[in-house]
């Protein structure tokens, strides 16, 4: 079960699909317009009512856009969150009520878990961020830096309290149509957080497991999302690629901007005067360049293309962060909103991008340099392919096939 926009639903085609494989049956649940992507990998889906884009598109979604702070952001996702959540408690219910074991993205969490409890199934959350409270980083959906061992704990605790608000009416619901004692929120959170067990789809490289998570956290390595044998780029986009040099790409995945013409300016100016030719993604943003010199393309496959990249400009998002790793390509990361400008802050540490550049502060000028150095400086290119071939020999579904057989013996 997973909710939210393509980041948040492709990394379980290929977790769903290494299942299948180990002799599963896997239905991916999520919004109606993903399901090519279950068809794509051979799974099972059932459809939820709510359309992401349209939610972002709304008066709702454009107020959360034009906060200025994460925080900000971040308060305006809970309210609008609220709105439509209880729309989708019916086919989540439905989906669970033919399942054996139910699996639960960091998004719907809370009512993922009721439901499970109600109809007596085993369940465990596969997770995408860390979300746990730790004192070794900020809550990543704040999107700012440390306040330190006490600060980092405690504002952790304080984020996943208001994203338990955005369920409580939901989930008492769905309590009282399950037979379950009605329980406040707090209490429905201690009782996941003393031994659910989670497993999370990055790799322990990119983020080493906290030393202060409780038992039954754990960290797999990466959901690669999955690819069918015959994908291949659009002939127009592999005639450009190998007309030049290795141009870079720039896309904000499902991030909307508030002017993307005047982004999409500033995008191809900075590419121009750093020399550099660019694959520029529409994406939900809109972005678009027209020129000899950069190509407009929607949505192709990340590991066929960011590979042949001289550099990964993107919006910080946790799936097109493990794209660009795991193609071992130098990243620019722009975080818009929420996790990213954590996602952002590892790939600085990491050494495969030289800064970060949030996108309220980005100029053709701030963007020209951080290609230069992304582009001109070997060492980040050297330390992404040492990193890249390090990610890639991870096993990230395994770690999952054994804690679902887990699950079946209890």
């Amino acid at each position: 079960m997973t909710a939210g926009s393509r980041g948040d639903v492709a990394p379980y085609t290929g977790l769903g699909y290494g299942l299948m494989r180990a002799g599963h049956e896997v239905t991916l649940v999520s919004h109606a317009c993903f399901a090519p992507l279950a068809a794509s990998a051979g799974l099972g889906f059932h459809p939820l009512p709510v359309d992401p884009r349209a939610e972002l598109a709304s008066a709702r979604g454009r107020t959360m856009q034009r906060s200025v702070t994460d925080v900000g952001k971040l308060a305006h996702l809970v309210g609008m969150a609220r709105a439509v959540v209880g729309r989708m408690s019916d086919d989540l219910l439905q989906a669970a009520q033919t399942s054996d074991v139910v699996l639960v993205s960091s998004s719907l969490g809370p009512l993922g878990h009721t439901i499970a409890q109600g109809l007596g199934l085993p369940s465990m959350g596969v997770f995408l961020q860390p979300l746990a409270p730790t004192r070794e980083f900020a809550p990543p959906l704040t999107g700012t830096r440390s306040w330190g061992a006490t600060g980092n704990r405690l504002a952790g605790h304080a984020v996943n309290a208001a994203i338990d608000h955005i369920f409580a009416g939901a989930a008492r619901e769905l309590r009282s149509r399950l037979g379950l004692p009605p329980t406040g929120s707090y209490t429905a959170r201690r009782a996941r957080e003393r031994g659910w067990p989670v497993l999370h789809g990055f790799s322990p490289l990119v983020v080493p497991r906290p030393r202060d998570w409780r038992p039954g956290l754990d960290i797999t390595g990466y959901w690669w999302p999955h690819d069918p044998p015959q994908a291949e780029l659009p002939a127009r986009l592999r005639d450009f690629l190998d007309s030049g040099p290795p141009p870079v790409f720039v896309g904000l995945g499902s991030a909307t901007v508030p002017e993307p013409e005047r982004l999409s300016r500033a995008v191809v100016r900075a590419l121009r005067a750093a020399g550099l030719r660019g694959v520029i993604q529409r994406g939900w943003g809109g972005l678009h360049a027209d020129g000899d010199d950069v190509i407009t393309i929607d949505d192709v496959p990340h590991s066929l293309l960011f590979p042949e990249m001289a550099a990964i400009v993107h919006h910080a998002g946790a799936g097109t962060t493990a794209a660009g790793l795991r193609a071992g390509v130098p990243a620019v990361p722009v975080p818009v909103q929420f996790d990213a400008s954590f996602w952002a802050s590892r790939l600085v540490a990491v050494g495969v991008a030289p800064r970060s550049i949030p996108l309220r502060t980005l100029t053709s000028a701030t963007l020209t340099a951080a290609l230069r150095e992304a582009t001109g400086e070997p060492l980040h290119r050297r330390r992404a392919q040492a990193l890249s071939e390090r990610i890639r020999s991870e096993d990230g579904v395994a770690p999952v096939v054994s804690a679902l057989d887990r699950l079946g013996r209890t």
